[in-house]
């Protein structure tokens, strides 16, 4: 006997709603590297894969609604009134489901006039003619009338993977009703959902007890005479068109006029390439882990690998590398590799992979001349992380060539994961597994048995030879090879110094700090305590909520889930309010205290030094990021924070710290970039170009009619631009009304008409090729640019506007870094460059080397790229850092 083929067909509005719900709580959470909310594309996901395996189809279709308005909507002009509007986070999505329903290889439709529903239920219907098995997935349970013995309504019952399965017997036993009865149910019980009123005080409990006894409503109310006098017959009577209306609204049609039919929606299955992709544009990076492709790059069998050797004292003296050039691989028990423990090494070389969990053996010959020499080429996964992990074993490894996390990152620059697997994953190269895999997470975490640990460093190290070749190619395809080899690359080696040299803090300073933080901490405690009449817990936004809006009776509460909203945003409009402006200072003390004096003391070494870690592939404009301790993000708004750094001071007697910045260096890009006369002619004459600004945008003749704030309004705007601003959002930033920022955006156009047409140009050119770039070619590609969301390609025109922008403005000061370290060590000068914050670069050098490094510092930044206007450097130095501005 033949197997009945089977049909899966899935109301796409319903599932996409479902799933969009279901991680409502987690909403933020789910968004990808555009900006673009994907919980709903992610639980769709979900469900597809659940249904697929259960269902195993030939054929499937997934219906859309094609728009509000519906033969439905002209008969009854109040069908779903009242249903709150689309979340926007929800409808930027459904494009995306459509995206992954492609990748899929599975047919999607919508029919205008009509609703999936009536897609559904005709295609079923068709379905039912030629025999077919039919699975309909639905969260809506208006569907279940099209239940019979050949189609099965899979009902979501929770979130969109957990489902139960109607036919007509578990209709039968859950409703005590038959599937053509569902249209009754509604017409009598209504639907608050459609806004199908049906009869007053009639609810499902009722209804259903009627169509236990008059099957329909049409044979109740031909016997309606019979029923005793009741306020229910009055209703009923009152309401019989109504009745009948609704059950005519919610009645599936299954002869809406489709376009399409069984021939052409088979199973095509799906495309790996462009599933690969998607998952990669939506940073969906456990299901690009499951992508597995047996078409893929994968080693297919284990005689491609190179076989391995397991290095020991004994036998390493037997090793010849002779080859010019190795895949390394170090691995480490945690992210820190300045303090982390070493698991162990592998080295790929001439066809054999050495492996050894003694990483002592690395500083025995053959293998520490082969790190050392110059003359032959490392290729490796993080060279910095490299670099100074070979530096604690007294190894110095300045020959890297290829560094298959910072070419990754140049290519797409979401593609940044500190996880090798993953990151080759991201690659289409399915042959290492994830650390997480390996060795398990958290506290968990832990070395493997030396079989499978040795299995995992080979994979490593084989995956980072075979990509190097297909990815530098692209780099020179891309004409990025130059940002590599002459910019980042480098740069690694100069960070690299610049993190094992780190910086002094002055532990006894902190801690003085520290104690006059917590008194300070204690004191508005105490403040607080007598402002809301009772002790509570600050640092609980429940119990300050309570007390801020239930007690005090304040303005402004947003209530959440949990209790009333108490964040920054909240707490900034009520401020005047003594209670509210003490809460914020507390907030502000505490966090200085645990973050900026905790924080530093814990994680100094035995010499009171600070070794932060600066990433080079973290964000999407190529600025460097600072982390444990992040030294970039000390405060300096607040006079107490700044304060901090006076803790910071040379690692010498007789030495000092020298800073220098540059001054407003995203402007003078913006003026080279935009090519706008007026605004290079500003920086050409030296002239203050806030206050320049401020002359044209408040129509004044002279720099001396420019008042404090009319400048820092000026600087507003002109920062503002950069980075995309809204009248509205610069309304919000300086405190004045829409319309007056609105003249304020207008004038500085007419008075800056370069900036406005690069404006234009720059969205227009992102919008052709799908990326922009900065003036040394760093990429960023743009997916949202063309999307027809208002929302989400309002994002990527601004993010065209500003990449160019604050990514040159990065790229500069990483040549400044660079020129600067070749100098530094060219003159044979003790100064060492100790720190990057931003546009600012901190040295410290022995006081008779002040003189020289304020002349050569600001030369040799200054010369770091030439523009068409010139670059300004300003310098100070000091006994502290605090001391240097």
């Amino acid at each position: 006997m033949t197997e009945k083929q089977k049909l899966l067909l899935i109301d796409g509005n319903s599932i996409t709603f479902r799933g969009f719900y279901a991680l409502f709580m987690q909403t933020e959470r789910f968004v990808n590297h555009d900006g673009l909310h994907t919980s709903a594309v992610f639980s769709f996901k979900r469900m597809l894969d659940k249904i697929l395996d259960d269902v195993n189809p030939d054929k499937i279709l997934v219906a859309f609604d094609a728009g509000k308005k519906t033969f439905r909507t002209e008969k009854y002009s109040d069908y779903k009134a009242g249903r709150k509007k689309t979340p926007e986070e929800l409808s930027e999505q459904f494009p995306y489901v459509k995206k992954l329903l492609d990748c899929y290889g599975i047919k999607h439709y919508e029919l205008k006039n009509y609703e999936a529903d009536d897609i559904i239920g005709t295609m079923s219907k068709e379905a039912e003619k030629h025999g077919y098995e039919t699975t309909i997935v639905t969260g809506d349970r208006d569907l279940t009338q099209l239940v019979t013995n050949q189609t099965t309504v899979a009902l979501t019952v929770k979130g969109v993977t957990e489902i139960e399965y109607y036919t007509p017997n578990h209709l039968s036993e859950k409703l005590g009703i038959s599937p053509s009865q569902i249209t009754d149910l509604k017409g009598l019980a209504g639907d608050t959902s459609d806004n199908y009123p049906g009869v007053s005080k009639v609810g499902e409990k009722t209804a259903l007890k009627l169509l236990n006894q008059y099957g329909t409503i049409e044979n109740l109310y031909e016997h309606i005479d019979e029923f005793k006098k009741s306020k229910m017959k009055e209703h009923l009577i009152e309401d019989k068109e109504i009745a009948l209306t609704c059950k005519n609204l919610a009645t599936i049609r299954r002869d809406a006029p489709l376009e399409i039919g069984l021939a052409d929606i088979d199973f095509a299955g799906k495309d790996i390439e462009k599933l690969r992709e998607f998952y990669q544009s939506m940073d969906f990076h456990k299901f690009l882990s499951e992508l597995n492709d047996k078409k893929s790059e994968e080693v297919s069998n284990e005689e491609e690998l190179p076989s391995i050797v397991e290095l020991t004292f004994e036998n390493i003296d037997g090793q010849r590398l002779n080859a010019d050039n190795a895949s390394f691989y170090l691995e480490l028990a945690d992210e820190n590799y300045h303090t982390s423990p070493f698991w162990g090494f592998a080295l790929l070389t001439d066809g054999q992979c050495y492996v050894s969990k003694d990483v002592s053996l690395l500083k025995r010959e053959p293998l520490r001349e082969f790190l050392e020499n110059k003359n032959k080429t490392l290729d490796v996964f993080d060279g910095k992380k490299t670099y100074v992990s070979l530096k604690r074993l007294g190894i110095e490894a300045e020959s890297i060539d290829f560094d298959l996390l910072l070419v990754s990152y140049l290519l797409n620059n979401t593609d940044n994961s500190n996880d090798l697997g993953q990151l080759c994953q991201k690659q289409g190269y399915f042959g290492v597994k994830s650390d997480d895999e390996v060795y398990g997470k958290g506290a968990k975490k832990e070395i493997c048995a030396d079989e499978t640990f040795f299995e995992h460093l080979r994979s490593k190290v084989f995956a980072i030879a075979f990509l190097k070749q297909k990815l530098m190619q692209k780099l020179k395809d891309n004409s990025q090879d130059h940002l590599y080899f002459e910019i980042e690359r480098p740069l690694s080696i100069v960070l690299a110094k610049m993190e094992i040299a780190g910086i002094k803090a002055d532990k006894e300073t902190l801690e003085t700090m520290g104690s006059r933080f917590k008194e300070k901490i204690s004191d508005l405690e105490s403040l607080i305590y007598q402002e809301a009449g009772e002790t509570f817990n600050i640092n609980s936004p429940k119990q300050l909520g309570m007390i801020l809006f239930d007690k005090l009776g304040l303005p402004g509460a947003k209530k959440t889930k949990t209790g009333y909203s108490t964040a920054v945003g909240v707490l900034e409009k009520l401020r005047g309010n003594d209670i509210v402006d003490n809460v914020l200072l507390y907030r502000q003390f505490a966090k200085l205290k645990s973050t900026y004096i905790d924080g530093l003391i814990k994680v100094m070494d035995q010499d009171e030094k600070v070794h932060t870690r600066y990433t080079q592939t973290l964000t999407t404009t190529g600025r460097l990021s600072s982390v444990e301790p992040n030294l970039q993000n000390i405060p300096v708004r607040l006079e107490e924070g700044r304060k901090i750094r006076q803790a910071f001071i040379p690692s010498h007697q007789g030495w000092e710290i020298f800073s220098s910045d540059y001054s407003q260096i995203e402007l003078r890009v913006l003026a080279h970039i935009s090519k706008d006369e007026n605004m290079q002619k500003a920086f050409k004459d030296d002239f203050d170009i806030h206050a320049n600004t401020a002359m044209k945008i408040f129509g004044l003749s002279s720099p001396d009619e420019v008042t404090p704030n009319m400048r820092r309004q000026a600087k507003a705007v002109n920062f503002g631009i950069v980075y995309g601003i809204s009248d509205f959002g610069l309304a919000q930033s300086i405190g004045c009304r829409r319309d007056q920022a609105k003249t304020f955006m207008e004038t500085y156009f007419e008075s800056f008409p370069g900036v406005k047409r690069y404006m234009t140009e720059i969205v227009e050119l992102a919008r052709n090729q799908g990326y922009v770039e900065t003036l040394f070619k760093r990429r960023r590609y743009l997916e949202g640019i063309r999307s027809k969301n208002f929302n989400q390609r309002s994002f990527a025109e601004r993010t065209a506007m500003n990449t160019p922008i604050q990514g040159s403005a990065a790229d500069i000061i990483k040549v400044a870094m660079i020129k600067m370290q070749e100098t530094l060590e060219k003159e044979e000068l003790k100064a060492r460059m100790l720190l990057q914050v931003h546009d600012e670069l901190i040295f410290e050098a022995p006081e008779e080397e002040i003189p020289v490094l304020e002349k050569l510092v600001p030369s040799v930044m200054d010369s770091a790229v030439k523009l068409d206007v010139p670059l300004k450097v300003e310098s100070g130095h000091g006994k502290t850092w605090f001391d240097t501005k």
